[in-house]
């Protein structure tokens, strides 16, 4: 006999998933992982041939220089020494890999930009519309990053603020300077645009530039990581993987 005081058993619910990265987002973002590291390692070992920055037309070793690698902590050091692209000293080397693969960055993010336009990816999700630049809207996503609740449960698979400064930041200002600033410093390509010249104020203010922006990806790649840990790594890589994304229970949403 059924006993009529028994609380009905409840049938877990799976979270819902939901499609969050196209085909073209998800092969760009996996060419640029190959790519920036590689890159990060080659450009170590260009830098390390002459660990000297300066700002003008010329650079030389009696010249100040605004930093040197003499001047960085030593752990830091060392970590570069650990990212060279090669481990030994090949000046040549180094160059042919950060070449080759400036190309592959280049041409990969000219070929995501361009579908992106077509499929709207950059209107729909990383428009940013004046009312999110309020401070009251700023403040409110900083504290809920702060909270560890990364997405917004009415709008689950919409960027928030943070993420669409962040990405355009990146897509839009640190790689196109990244890259400009890397043909400034070709002599071959200075002779047939000798604007970049004028642009960028010099072959080496354009290597310090070129460093400067390379540093913020640095910093962007670490965050990145940092809250991809913080999401949940799997539910994050495999939506970069199949484009499939299991919605994270929100707080507000948790049965005690």
């Amino acid at each position: 006999m059924n006993d009529p005081t028994a609380l009905p058993v409840s049938t877990p619910v799976s979270p819902p998933v939901i499609k969050r990265h196209r085909l073209a987002t998800r092969v760009w973002h996996w060419v640029t992982v190959v790519t920036m590291f590689i890159m990060i390692g080659s450009g170590i070992g260009i830098l390390k041939a002459h660990p000297r920055l300066y700002w003008g037309r010329y650079g030389a070793n009696f010249d100040t220089a605004w930093t040197t690698l003499d001047q960085w902590p030593s752990w830091l050091v060392s970590l570069l020494n650990l990212l060279t692209i090669p481990t030994s000293y090949n000046l040549a080397l180094s160059r042919r890999w950060h070449l080759l693969f400036a190309l592959v960055l280049a041409f990969a993010l000219l070929g995501f930009m361009i579908v992106s336009l077509i499929n709207k990816h950059f209107q729909r999700d990383l428009r940013v519309r004046a009312a999110e630049l309020s401070p009251r809207e700023v403040v409110h996503d900083v504290k809920e990053h702060l909270a560890f609740r990364f997405h917004d449960p009415k709008k689950p698979g919409a960027y928030n603020i943070l993420q669409k400064l962040s990405y355009v930041v990146t897509i839009f200002v640190l790689i196109p300077v990244m890259i400009l600033t890397g043909l400034t410093m070709s002599p071959g390509m200075d002779a047939a645009w000798p604007w970049l010249l004028e642009v960028f104020g010099g072959r080496q203010s354009a290597r310090s530039i070129h460093f400067i922006a390379a540093t913020g990806l640095v910093l962007f790649i670490i965050a990145h990581l940092a809250l991809v840990i913080l999401a949940g790594t799997w539910n994050e890589v495999r939506s970069m993987i199949t484009g499939r994304w299991k919605i994270p229970a929100h707080p507000s949403e948790d049965v005690a």
